[in-house]
Order: structure tokens, then C-alpha cells, then sequence
């Protein structure tokens, strides 16, 4: 079978991304729980928003960024 000139391989990702993508992962379903139960609409939409913009974003540092720039924001003092 010869190989298809369209297909693309996929990357795998690093670990240091796995472990990245995990930790922003577990922060946004916790604001999403944390919005769901009290009612609040910014720490929900902020979980949703740290669970998500990962797909959206593909370098590491990018990522770190997105990240630092998005947790403060929706965190209430």
C-alpha cells in the first residue's frame, strides 16, 4: 500500500506539554465546578476557557503565556 500524499502524521506531543496541558486542565474543571455550584458565571466561563484554548494553541511557550495571562484574571482577591 503506498502511502497517501495528503496524509499528514501527527506529532506526538512532549511531556513537559502532557504534564502543562494536564495541570491547566485539572485549574479549569475546578473554576468550572466551582462557577457551576455557587452560580457565578466568570469562574465558569473562566474553567471553560483554561480547559479549551490548548487546542486552539500549539507552541509551548505561546501556551505558558495564554495561561498566565487567563488564570489571574479570573481569579477573585
Amino acid at each position: 500500500m503506498e502511502p497517501v500524499p495528503w496524509a499528514v502524521e501527527a506529532a506526538m506531543p512532549t511531556p513537559g506539554m502532557l504534564a502543562l496541558n494536564l495541570l491547566r486542565g485539572s485549574f479549569g474543571l475546578a473554576y468550572f465546578v466551582y462557577g457551576k455550584k455557587n452560580g457565578a458565571i466568570v469562574p465558569l466561563m473562566g474553567g471553560v476557557d483554561l480547559m479549551i484554548f490548548p487546542y486552539f494553541i500549539s507552541g509551548l511557550c505561546p501556551l505558558i503565556l495564554v495561561g498566565l495571562i487567563l488564570l489571574p484574571r479570573f481569579i477573585q482577591v
